[in-house]
């Protein structure tokens, strides 16, 4: 039987010595904000991350949910954020959160407490194997050695800080895991940080990203200028320094922008002159498609969300598609000709500096905006049918009432697919925010919180029924931590988008897609003493969202719709948009 060990100074030490160094050096390397789980093996970092005077803590009761609030954070802040859990299944709730950062290329910093080596495989309680936890998920994993009352130990928990935290933050950003072993005792003397902010011996760490010169991009300029049909495609990314380079890139060369919502180039300040509305709806149609085929390609950011504009990627394949990526190869479709990597804001003003003088040609990008005029005229028409408040309606409102300085954050499925379809361009500065890298339904609550934790202006969730449904548990963090948010519930009672799968005509289509619930989600908010409200007109939802971002604290906006309904309406819609386009030609 293992005795408990007795409390000496040296086990004292040891905790404040090496562990103190690493949350010390995390504090130095810009891990600010931690995001922790109550849990007994987590008390020694627990304890001297809530004394150290650069740390906030933010704790939750609730992994799953907390894994996903710190990716919101992060996504918002664009900052790697701290996550801390106790040993066994608790940190193993991390996972989908962690998940959604590796391929959403969100930095997190993955602290997981753990028993001593010489209890792992031993039936001891609350004991799993730790290592490499995350599998690939992770960047980077590591595992601390037991605490030792030695320099030279502390100056290796520095390293590790430091490493972490720059390899989390470094291009393609992600998340990666430091598992700290520890034995009894656990509590630390907390006024051993006194030791560790001595910072004679902190490790400084930086990484740089490739940028690109004139003199790189000289042959790719050559070309283009030989190449008047040419689209530029920006799917999802958080670099706001690409809007402004690529507009610059896209006047010179002719080129429309396909901007997907999640690019932040739709939308600001910025010049937007070739930034083409509608594109989803245009390119869906197969005579308009036909018609602006391009000649090249030049691709920033992640695949688009929108289906319909990747099928026409799929199919311009004749074209010379070029990829610029800072340390990815995004291109699931297999369709690059040329990928460059490195800093994607750098490759547009290098480009520009190699081309010189502007060559629009004016029939070209005429046609693409005289199309998606059409298209938008179309779509607006059956929208603005009557005053229901219809799913696509929700984002038209919210292009025209949210303010500068919002961030819109959209769940998967549904939701995300009519914010980039439907929310039109504007010279407002917007943040869009998803989490498309594994693009699950599940957390988009905790993060869209965690967002606001971070964020100074309003923040607006658009989320689907099942969505919400999985995630309910993340609304305990606006009352904790005296969040505001507008949360706005689309609720159909189900999975709407298999509505629009070949599964719709499957046998037993509610049971195994459809997936109704019932649930009355007012009860939901009364539970965790959110405000509520029912929006079933425009007028309604759009006094209530106005209400919403004045007011403190978090409310919930439920807009009942319909899931038949809501096929109706996108099939009339894309219809509207073919008839528009043939009285056209």
């Amino acid at each position: 039987m293992l005795k408990a060990p007795v409390l000496t100074m040296a086990s004292r030490n040891a905790l404040d010595m090496c562990t103190g160094a690493f949350v010390d050096a995390l504090a130095r390397a810009g891990v600010t904000d931690v995001v922790a789980c109550p849990g007994s093996r987590s008390t020694p970092l627990a304890l001297l991350m809530r004394a150290h005077p650069a740390m906030h803590l933010w704790m939750h009761l609730d992994e799953r949910s907390a894994g996903y609030f710190a990716l919101g954070m992060a996504k918002a802040a664009g900052r790697p954020i701290a996550l801390l859990a106790t040993s066994g299944t608790a940190s193993v709730n991390f996972a989908p959160a962690v998940t959604e950062a590796r391929y959403g290329r969100v930095p997190l910093v993955v602290l997981t407490a753990d028993r001593p080596p010489e209890l792992r495989e031993l039936g001891a309680p609350q004991t799993i194997n730790q290592t490499n936890l995350f599998g690939s998920s992770a960047k980077w994993w590591i595992e601390m050695p037991l605490p030792e009352a030695t320099e030279e130990a502390a100056q290796y928990g520095r390293l590790v800080a430091a490493r972490a935290a720059t390899l989390a933050r470094e291009a393609p950003a992600g998340p990666v895991h430091v598992n700290l072993p520890f034995r009894e005792p656990l509590t630390p003397a907390v006024d051993g940080m006194l030791h560790a902010t001595d910072d004679t011996r902190s490790v400084v760490a930086m990484s740089a990203t490739r940028r690109f010169t004139p003199a790189d991009l000289a042959p790719l300029a050559e070309q283009l200028r030989h190449q008047r049909r040419g689209i530029i495609v920006c799917g999802p990314q958080d670099d706001p320094a690409l809007a402004p380079a690529v507009a610059e890139l896209a006047a010179v060369v002719g080129y429309p922008i396909l901007a997907d919502a999640l690019s932040q180039v739709r939308v600001g300040s910025h010049d937007r002159t070739f930034v083409i509305d509608a594109y989803d709806a245009l390119v869906r149609d197969d005579s308009s498609a036909s018609t602006l085929q391009p000649d090249v390609m030049l691709r920033f950011g992640a695949i688009p969300t929108s289906k319909s504009l990747v099928q026409f990627m799929q199919r311009a394949r004749d074209a010379r598609q070029i990829v610029v990526d800072n340390g990815g190869w995004p291109d699931p479709i297999h369709a690059a000709s040329m990928v460059y990597q490195g800093d994607s804001a750098s490759f547009c003003r290098a480009l520009v500096a190699a081309l010189g003088e502007g060559q629009e040609d004016c029939e070209w990008i005429h046609a693409w905006r005289s199309l998606a005029a059409r298209a938008c005229v179309a779509i607006e028409s059956l929208i603005d049918a009557d005053g229901t408040i219809s799913e696509p309606a929700v984002f038209t409102e919210l292009s025209s009432l949210l303010p500068s300085g919002a961030i819109l954050y959209a769940g998967n499925s549904m939701p995300v697919r009519d914010l980039d379809t439907f929310f039109n361009s504007n010279n407002r500065e917007i943040l869009f925010l998803a989490n498309r890298g594994a693009n699950g339904i599940d957390g988009v609550v905790s993060s869209a919180l965690g967002a606001s934790a971070m964020a100074p202006g309003p923040v607006v969730l658009v989320l689907g029924d099942l969505s919400f449904y999985h995630d309910m548990n993340g609304l305990l963090a606006a009352r904790r931590f005296n969040l505001n948010a507008t949360i706005v519930l689309v609720n159909n009672n189900g999975g709407g988008i298999f509505s629009f799968l070949p599964q719709a005509d499957a046998p037993h289509f509610e049971e195994l897609f459809g997936t109704p619930h019932g649930l009355p989600f007012r009860a939901a908010c009364e539970l965790y003493d959110i405000e509520y409200e029912r929006a079933e007109t425009r007028p309604t939802f759009r006094d209530a969202v106005v209400r919403s971002i004045e007011a403190p604290g978090v409310q919930v906006i439920e807009v009942p719709t319909r899931r038949d309904a809501n096929v109706t309406l996108h099939r009339e819609i894309w219809q509207a948009v073919s008839a528009a386009m043939a009285e056209g030609t």
